[in-house]
Formats: structure tokens, C-alpha cells, sequence
């Protein structure tokens, strides 16, 4: 269908079933006229009378392990109904161009862009141009196409949007040119290289398995090659409680050396032991060289592999809690992962601006609402800027909600539902 096929097609209800199932009943009507308003600006930019096709790719919201991925730790994580859509049209030659709402358009013709290029580091485009290499070295087909994309995963929110993007170039690659039939775990695997190889920063690969899955998954990264991937069956919004993300207004973009930081203290802990990664080192034996580790390499490096031991423990408590629908005890943890990723990971704010400590003070007041009522909260994600996660009963949201929007802004309060799809092709 062209874009004006497309759009009556909508119009008629030909995806309300799709965004039904993606989205939830509730959301429909909204989400018709969000993609029927992308397929306008499509239009205006690209031509009314091109062939189009409809995607989406979910942000994600880490659950259980906080920065343990990246050193084949395990983690729970949930994709969420925030997401990026896109609409795409396949080009003749072997040049991709993507305007992203509210960004420059990129142009990348991956015929010449086909290695890493220091200085395009940290743009949109290193990471279209390193997609289409990781497609092409694995052997998937590749191919020119324009695309309008538009995202309500805030950027610098911890909910993922860079790892939404470049599943989504994959989700197009996927579908236009090679039939669906790249698995989305491995378009995930192909956007940590492109953002480790093409775009420059050291990355797990929880984000983009998150992003690109659906539902709740527990993932065990011990093999980062072939990472074992559980769909955990549980409804936290049936059970009574809602997914809550504050959004203090902090950003991660200035932030690539404090992310650096943990991953590269944690294996130089491992590297005293001869390994590449703590989930390769015993802890008794790091116990005991704690005193030679001081003295090497700083206390904190010593207290973030402490919480990369205890929380992948967490972990696996987690995921049995809510396997066995045990949300008190799948509460006690979370409380536990946050009291840990700011006493001992030491994520939540960064020592380059002192001043600036929004998600603490979320995680205070945060503290100060539900601590006599049921629930759960702590920091969210990557952390040192961003966002902070709580599980709040239905019926204590409004009042969460007025706290946090009172104090951030409006609307910085975002209550969220977990889908059970992750990179999809909607029409």
C-alpha cells in the first residue's frame, strides 16, 4: 500500500487488532492517529505515492540487575508500551535515510560506510552504518530504504531510546530484505555491535534484547554468544500495581565515561584473577584479595564488584518471586537492588556535578510516600542521570504521581504497561 492506502486502511480498523495486541484495548484510537500522522510527515518528506510498511520497536524497563550484563551477570527486564514507530519505504541503491522527529535526517550509504569512522563516534548515523555491516558480516541481506521515525521513549530516560533506534534499522533490514526471518535475539546481538564497534561505547546487551523481545525476560548472559532467554509469565498490573517511571529531567548524554567506568573497574577486578569477567571469578577467592585489590585499584572498583556478586544473586531470587507470584519477596529485592546500586555500584548521581542529584532525591521522596504502604523503588537503569523505577499499588498512583509531577514537572511521572511484543512489523 502507498501512504494514502495506508492511512485509510488505518482509518478502517485494518490494525486495530495489531495495535490492540501490541498496545492494549485502551490505547487504539490514540495509537491510529500516531501512526497515521507519522505516515503524513512520511509523505511530506519522501513522497505520497511510495510503498510503506509500519514498525515498532518497544523501549525497555530493567527490572532486576542493575549492571550486571556487561559482565555476563544476569538480569530481568520487561519491554514497555513506550516505543519507537517507523515507517519505511525500500530504496533501489545502497542508501538509507532516516528522519527521526525533532532530529537532522541521516544519510548513510553503507556501499562506502562499511568500517567504524572515529569521528562520526556517538552519531545516528555510525549506528545505521553499523547495522547494515553486522546484517552484512553475518550474511543477511541488506538494502537502500527512506524511513520517518518518531519515539516517545525519552531520550536520557534509562527506557532505552538508543537501543530502540538500532533495533529498529534492524527491524527494517529484517523485514524488508531478508522476510522476517532474522531472529529479533539476534538483531539485538548485531545492535550491541554496532553500538561497541560503529558508535563507540562499551554496552551490554541487555538493552537491546529487552527492547526487541517482549514481555518479562530473564536473561543469563553467562554466554553472551548464546545468552539463555526465559519469558517470565507474570502480570504486575493484574496483580494490582503499576510500573512507574519518574523522569527527573537529568540526561546521559554528557555521560559515556561514568557508564564506562563500571563495566571497565569491574573486569579490572576480574583481570587480577587472570579472567575477562567477574561472572568468572569465585567470590570467596575475591574475598580474600580484597586487601592486595585496595591497593591496586581503589575501593571503589572493589565495591561495585561486591554488588555485581549480591545482585546477581538478586537475580535469580527475583525471578523465582515472580514465577511464583511472590511480589513481597520479588518487593524485598528490588528494595535491596536500589539500596546496593547507591551505596556500592554508586550510580545514581555522577562526582562531575555535585549539584545535580535528581534521581536521589526521587528515590527520597519516593521513600517517604510508599514506605508505609506496599510497594518498591529504586534507581532505573544505566543510572547517574535519568530516571528512577517504583512498583506502586493502583490505588496509591494518583497520589505518587502528584508527588513526583509536583516536584519534576508535569507528566515526568510515567505510568507504564509491559507488551508483550518487542521489535514487530504492525502492517
Amino acid at each position: 500500500m502507498n501512504t494514502t492506502e495506508m492511512k485509510k486502511y488505518i482509518a478502517d480498523g485494518g490494525i486495530n487488532a495489531t495495535l490492540a495486541h501490541v498496545y492494549g484495548d485502551a490505547a487504539v484510537e490514540a495509537q491510529k492517529a500516531r501512526y497515521s500522522k507519522a505516515i503524513d510527515e512520511f509523505a511530506a518528506i519522501y513522497g505520497a505515492e511510495r510503498e510503506i510498511t509500519l514498525y515498532s520497536v518497544a523501549g525497555r524497563s530493567e527490572l532486576s540487575g542493575n549492571h550486571t550484563d556487561h559482565n555476563h551477570g544476569c538480569v530481568v527486564a520487561a519491554s514497555i508500551d513506550l516505543d519507537i514507530i517507523a515507517v519505511a519505504s525500500a530504496r533501489e541503491d545502497s542508501v538509507i535515510r532516516i528522519k527521526s522527529e525533532g532530529f537532522p535526517e541521516d544519510v548513510v550509504d553503507f556501499a562506502t560506510y562499511t568500517a567504524p569512522v572515529e569521528s562520526e563516534f556517538g552519531t545516528s548515523a555510525s549506528i545505521i552504518a553499523g547495522m547494515c555491516a553486522g546484517f552484512k558480516k553475518d550474511g543477511y541481506a541488506i538494502g537502500g530504504f527512506d524511513a520517518y521515525t518518531t519515539s516517545n521513549v525519552l531520550k536520557g530516560s534509562g527506557l532505552s531510546s538508543s537501543a530502540a533506534f538500532e533495533d529498529m534499522v534492524g527491524n527494517i533490514l529484517n523485514h524488508m530484505y531478508n522476510d522476517g526471518k532474522v531472529d529479533n535475539v539476534e538483531i539485538a546481538k548485531l545492535a550491541q555491535y554496532s553500538e561497541n564497534v560503529f558508535f563507540g561505547k562499551p554496552c551490554g546487551l541487555m538493552d537491546q534484547v529487552a527492547c526487541a523481545v517482549g514481555g518479562i525476560v530473564a536473561i543469563d548472559f553467562n554466554d553472551p554468544k548464546a545468552p539463555i532467554i526465559d519469558k517470565v509469565a507474570f502480570d504486575i498490573s493484574g496483580a494490582g500495581y503499576n510500573l512507574c517511571i519518574v523522569n527527573t529531567g537529568g540526561n546521559h548524554a554528557d555521560l559515556t565515561d561514568d557508564y564506562a567506568s563500571v563495566p571497565a573497574e569491574m573486569k579490572a577486578v576480574a583481570a587480577h584473577f587472570g579472567k575477562a569477567v567477574l561472572r568468572d571469578v569465585d567470590e570467596s577467592g575475591f574475598i580474600s584479595e580484597i586487601p592486595a585489590l585496595r591497593e591496586k585499584l581503589g575501593d571503589r572498583a572493589i565495591l561495585r564488584a561486591l554488588h555485581f556478586f549480591a545482585e546477581n544473586k538478586r537475580v535469580a531470587a527475583q525471578k523465582a518471586a515472580l514465577l511464583g507470584g511472590d511480589l513481597d519477596a520479588f518487593f524485598s529485592e528490588v528494595l535491596a537492588s536500589g539500596k546496593s546500586s547507591f551505596c556500592y555500584l554508586q550510580n545514581v548521581y555522577t562526582s562531575k556535578n555535585l549539584s545535580e542529584q535528581g534521581l536521589s532525591l526521587a528515590l527520597c521522596l519516593a521513600e517517604k510516600y510508599l514506605s508505609d504502604k506496599s510497594g518498591a523503588w529504586r534507581v532505573h537503569g544505566g543510572g547517574f542521570a535519568g530516571t528512577i523505577q517504583a512498583y506502586v499499588a493502583a490505588e496509591d498512583v494518583e497520589g505518587f504521581r502528584a508527588i513526583m509531577d509536583g516536584v519534576f514537572g508535569e507528566g515526568k511521572c510515567i505510568v507504564l504497561r509491559i507488551r508483550p511484543e518487542g521489535a514487530v512489523k504492525i502492517a
